[in-house]
């Protein structure tokens, strides 16, 4: 692991898999130690969740970097979180004349679309990854970004959200509605003005303005949102980027990370490797969980209530969890041969600082299987 934060053309590190397997503590580990190796750092996450911001010492994270004081060395750490209506306000902002940006800003539909559209706070994850990388490359400003994606319930969304929002621009109901605004007056037929009456009917006449004045500036405004998603899709795929799939040993997490891994690899995205997080520490002792079950047993015939019988049993299910954990990540392995893998063992207590950070990062450098 320290191989990849130490390596200058590793520029972006891609945190990603199903929900609750300790992806924003991975991503956050990780900047903090490549930025304590030397790396100017900026670390995003998507999880609203106020984990990253307390573990690193800040009172709360918004869509602006904030430094993170208390990094050792010379690099630097900067953290921020995705607000996801503040990121799509800044891209109509940036793409839209001021009194055509206010026209946008204040739709209806534009509201419900920055604030609960399915896929756009995936998609603007990968937005707000452009912004990040562009600056970076203008100002010099990070030379590591490092990225906790969505939790998504699937592995696919964040890879899948541009196309999606794509399209949902290019339906056939939104070209439907933008045809008066992108052609001569010859295109609102006897059939279009029957559909508008129609809608206006049911709808009612100002729902359907609102929604055509939406739709419009879809045309104007977001034109751009396809060759930007197509420039940060084609980052990702770039030698500079690495993704790491994070995964519980659990059999539902990783089967979903063995199905990332696969389509990471259709994809042609650059994939590091596996990191297996809160696993079980093998317990001390050579005794095998047949020979203390036994020897419980022989103890409960003698002492209904001997605690060495208890200890003997909570001494078998431990090596029987770490043998079921050793062989989720062995068919892993076999299925997946090319794909490293390390091994976090769980901690005895929640991160909720630098130096459990800096614990975190310490078990990933040193961590294989």
């Amino acid at each position: 692991m320290d191989a990849l934060l130490d390596d200058p053309t590793t520029g972006i590190i891609v945190c990603c898999g199903s929900g609750g397997v300790g992806k924003t503590t991975t991503s956050a580990a990780l900047a903090l130690r490549a930025a304590e190796r030397g790396r100017k750092v900026v670390v995003l996450t998507i999880d609203p969740a106020r984990r990253l911001a307390q573990s690193m010492g800040i009172e709360a994270l918004d869509n602006t970097p904030r430094p993170v004081t208390g990094v050792d060395g010379t690099g630097t750490l900067d953290a921020m979180m995705l607000d996801m209506k503040r990121t799509f306000d800044e891209v109509v902002m940036a793409q839209a004349s001021p009194e055509k940006a206010q026209q946008i800003l204040a739709n209806p539909f534009y509201i419900a679309l920055s604030s609960s559209f399915a896929g756009t706070q995936e998609y603007m994850a990968m937005e707000k990854l452009g912004q990040l990388h562009r600056e970076s490359q203008a100002a010099g400003t990070y030379d590591l970004i490092v990225v906790d994606t969505p939790p998504s319930r699937s592995a696919l969304d964040f890879l899948d959200a541009p196309e999606r929002l794509s399209s949902f621009l290019d339906g056939r109901f939104i070209r439907l509605m933008m045809a008066p605004a992108r052609g001569p007056a010859k295109l609102m037929s006897a059939g279009f003005s029957l559909i508008v009456n129609a809608m206006t009917k049911i709808l009612g006449a100002q729902f359907l303005k609102d929604l055509q004045t939406f739709v419009t500036a879809l045309d104007t405004v977001f034109g751009g949102f396809r060759q930007r998603a197509q420039q940060t899709y084609s980052l990702l795929q770039a030698d500079g980027t690495a993704f790491l799939v994070v995964a519980a040993p659990e059999p539902d997490a990783m089967r979903e990370a063995e199905y990332f891994v696969e389509r990471l690899s259709e994809d042609g995205m650059p994939l590091a490797g596996l990191v297996v997080n809160r696993a079980s520490p093998s317990p001390s002792g050579a005794l095998s969980a047949e020979e203390a079950t036994t020897a419980a047993e022989r103890l409960r015939t003698q002492d209904a209530t001997s605690v060495a019988a208890s200890l003997l049993r909570l001494h078998a299910d431990r090596v029987r969890m770490v043998e079921r954990e050793g062989l989720l990540r062995q068919r892993f392995s076999t299925a997946h041969p090319q794909v490293s893998t390390a091994v976090v063992p769980a901690l005895a207590g929640d991160v909720h600082d630098l130096d459990g950070l800096r614990r975190v990062g310490e078990l990933l450098a040193g961590g294989g299987a």
